[in-house]
């Protein structure tokens, strides 16, 4: 059962106030637990606020609901540290979780905190001092997870990778490796912090790496910083939330969310064999050196999830390039696209070259064992490639001149790493004099490859094309309304929607077997040779910068957010 929780930041004795404020939000709200993250009592050493601290210690101020924290910057009191220590809590309610500790609660939630700020030494005997010692953030990482991890200090690398802007006339906060260590180790849904003083800060949420006991899970973490309590500042000093501990980590990234920005596995973690650099990332194809010597040596294991560059796991991926997420499969801009920003202008003011990433790091779809899974990401593939014909409808006019078309390809083999669709958009009028077709079935001819078939789902209208078998090139040649021949006995390949219902649609296969070396680059060649962008074969000659990689995806990302199904919920 999920349950409401609240943060507040530095209190510094301001304990009526507080807990005033908090009692009469609790009535509404009615809050499982609050947390302090911070300095509740500060220094605590004026008149008045002494007086609020034994008003508390008396029971005069009363606090609502259990309260939790650990120390910030300051000592705790003398009067408050003997009051814990005879009653295990400093009033009704009011529970300090130690510099160092662990707690589970009622509800089941897991608080893992570490108070104070690092020292070269520390004070490990003394559980009241507002200091640690990198054994004390060591000793933690054996609690194995964390729902709530509590810090006063910032993880080393919090703000890599991320978008979130950072004033600049505020100071950097200070920030330790040993905590990163731990965010890395315990993987907390939250991780609650009060180190920058009069600022809220709240980063993008972060993903992890799977772990074996779960390949397919990608925990998530969202790190707050929350601001101290003030009467005039308008820094957000509350912060409440809802938390299911028996919940499981999510399966898809919600949009926007990045990759940990910490990387404690990373000096450890091998280079992907045969990815030359790290533009291989979004590359259109893989691209293999036929000059290259073979090794004598034995080929290394397929890359896992945490190093294929098509997975979301992977702490390398270029995010700046995703475009959309949904539950199933991503959207992606090609790297090295093959038009070019002005290729389709003026109908679009970006290259177009997409891809369409299924989530599940598979060779191939046929090979995803589970067949309503399999046919889920089949169908939301599908969906993206009706969105994005949709989109190239809207923008190119219709049947005009500059009406643009589709060609989606795809290359399913048993022996590939992580299975993939491409996207592109190209002139109709090509499409409707039948040239897209004839390139394709013509290369293949003076590559003497077989020749082109049309899938099994087209032949017997049964078989289920998510699970064709066999390896094999699949091509998609969608025209828009009016720009391919009516009655074409061979349109449509029995996935139409909303998109490809508006046009025609032809699917051919290419059968992949082991007498002949299929060009991983097919598909790109043809359309290069096709369109007059023969010197952009190769997606490694026309690699951008990543200030026109982000241009790019912005552009397309304002021109398809009318036709993007995951941003309508």
């Amino acid at each position: 059962m999920a349950s409401k929780i609240i943060v507040i930041g530095d209190v510094n004795c301001e304990l009526q106030d507080v807990f005033t404020k908090l009692a009469k939000l609790h009535v509404k709200q009615s809050f499982s637990f609050a947390i302090i993250a911070g300095d509740l009592f500060g220094d605590c050493s004026t008149e008045q606020e002494l007086k609020q601290m034994t008003d508390l210690l008396s029971g005069h101020i009363n606090v609502p609901l259990p309260t939790y924290f650990t120390l910030g910057r300051k000592p705790l009191p003398a009067r408050v540290i003997e009051q814990i220590e005879i009653n295990d809590e400093v009033c009704p309610n009011l529970y300090f979780l130690g510099k160092r500790g662990t707690l589970k609660t009622s509800e089941g939630i897991r608080i893992v905190a570490l108070g104070g700020v690092l020292e070269e030494a520390g004070n490990p005997t003394n559980k009241y001092h507002p200091g640690y010692a990198e054994s004390d953030a060591r000793t933690l990482i054996g609690a194995h997870h964390a729902d709530i991890l509590l810090t006063h200090q910032w993880p080393k690398g919090i703000r890599s990778g991320s978008k979130i802007p950072f004033p600049e006339d505020v100071a950097p906060p200070q920030e330790t490796q040993c905590i990163a260590d731990i965010v890395s180790a315990l993987k907390p849904r939250y991780h609650l912090s009060s180190s920058q003083d009069g600022f809220f800060y709240e980063r993008e949420p972060f993903f992890h790496l799977p772990t074996e006991e779960n390949p397919d899970a990608k925990p998530l973490t969202r790190f707050i910083n929350i601001a101290p309590y003030s009467k005039t500042s308008k820094q957000k000093w509350m912060y409440a939330f809802t938390l299911d501990p028996k919940a499981p980590p999510p399966l898809t990234i919600p949009v926007g969310a990045t990759a940990s920005p910490f990387s404690i596995t990373a000096a450890k973690r091998k280079p992907l064999p045969d990815q030359h650099s790290s533009f291989s990332r979004f590359a259109p194809t893989e691209h293999h050196d036929r000059h290259q010597r073979p090794r004598k040596r034995a080929r290394a294991p397929p890359p896992g999830p945490e190093q294929c560059f098509f997975c979301l796991s992977n702490p390398n991926i270029a995010a700046h390039l995703i475009t959309s997420i949904g539950n199933e499969a991503y959207l992606t801009t090609a790297k090295g696209p093959l038009p070019t920003s002005k290729t389709f202008s003026p109908s679009l003011d970006f290259p177009g070259h997409m891809l369409i990433i299924p989530f599940n790091h598979t060779p191939t779809l046929n090979s995803i064992t589970d067949a309503p899974s399999r046919k889920e990401t089949f169908t939301e593939m599908n969906k993206y490639r009706s969105a994005l014909h949709s989109m190239l409808h809207a923008r190119s006019g219709g049947g005009s001149a500059e009406a643009l078309g589709a060609v989606t390809w795809e290359v399913s083999r048993s022996s590939g790493i992580h299975t993939h669709w491409q996207f592109l958009p190209v002139p109709a009028d090509l499409i409707q004099r039948g040239l897209v077709e004839a390139a394709f079935k013509v290369e293949a001819e003076n590559l003497k490859y077989p020749k082109f078939e049309r899938p099994s789902s087209d032949v017997d209208g049964q078989s289920d094309p998510s699970a064709e078998p066999g390896d094999f090139f699949r091509l998609w040649i969608w025209g828009p309304p009016d720009s391919s021949p009516a009655g074409d006995e061979n349109a449509g390949d029995g996935t139409a929607s909303a998109g490809s219902s508006a046009g025609t649609e032809k699917t051919l296969l290419l059968p992949l077997t082991d007498d002949f070396r299929f060009d991983l680059q097919f598909g790109r060649r043809v359309m290069a040779k096709l369109m007059g962008l023969e010197k952009r074969i190769n997606w490694k000659d026309d690699v951008q910068s990543q200030a026109q990689e982000e241009s790019d995806a912005a552009a397309f990302k304002e021109a398809f957010k009318e036709f993007d199904f995951t941003l309508e919920e």
